[in-house]
């Protein structure tokens, strides 16, 4: 009879050949323009097997989106029915429209074993980190903060008053980088490497000896 310890037995609960990969949530940030939107696009594009998070909103829609792919459209009744039943994960008054994360998509996906991405604003991540600190908080921002203004002036969808109140925001907003567990540059017309970056960020973060487990 074989007194040999069994494979594992002598590793114990530091037995690598026992982990369990937990899904991870992934929150991307950033100034007004610096290019949530377009990054989350061109992941989608690259074929990531992540959930990709769609926000509630109540600021009308652009031209050029799409109600239930850039974001969910509604009014701020049914945005306030979403707050009093703590359907929201978060949510935020930004440049006088609320935009929230539906807490419904994001348990399923957790369930089903995907990681979860999710952009929100600088103040709207500053609230996730404190009810889901095991979350992963990338921080994005522009090549320049001339390149940043750039972005903003081309957008032509703020008047000139409501340009100078993002423009001062998020030069604000930059000042809270160091609160982030990243920081990406995303480059104008960079997009893919912006993206890989991201992806390189989630690779990295599986491999962590004390895995994150994310609560929710």
């Amino acid at each position: 009879m074989s007194t040999e310890p069994a494979p594992g037995a002598l590793l114990g609960d530091s037995d690598p050949y026992r982990r369990v990969e937990s899904p991870l949530v992934i929150v991307i940030s950033g100034p007004s323009g610096v290019g949530k939107d377009a990054t989350l696009k061109k992941m989608k594009e690259l074929g990531y097997p992540f959930h990709f998070v769609v926000t509630a909103t109540t600021r009308p829609k652009r031209d050029n989106e799409v109600d239930g792919v850039d974001y969910f459209f509604m009014g701020v009744g049914d945005f306030a029915h979403l707050i009093e039943q703590g359907e929201l994960l978060e949510y935020a008054v930004v440049y006088g429209q609320y935009k929230g994360i539906p807490k419904q998509q994001v348990r399923e996906a957790l369930a089903s074993g995907k990681d979860v991405i999710m952009r929100i604003d600088v103040q709207g991540a500053a609230t996730m980190r404190r009810i889901m600190p095991e979350a992963v908080f990338v921080f994005l921002i522009a090549e320049s903060e001339g390149a940043l203004v750039k972005r903003l002036m081309e957008r032509k969808t703020e008047t000139p008053e409501n340009l100078k109140i993002r423009i001062a925001t998020a030069r604000e907003e930059l000042k809270r980088m160091t609160e982030f567990d990243y920081v990406v540059v995303n480059s104008e017309c960079n997009l893919k490497d912006t993206a890989s970056a991201i992806a390189s960020i989630i690779c990295a973060e599986k491999c962590r000896v004390k895995p994150r487990v994310v609560k929710l």
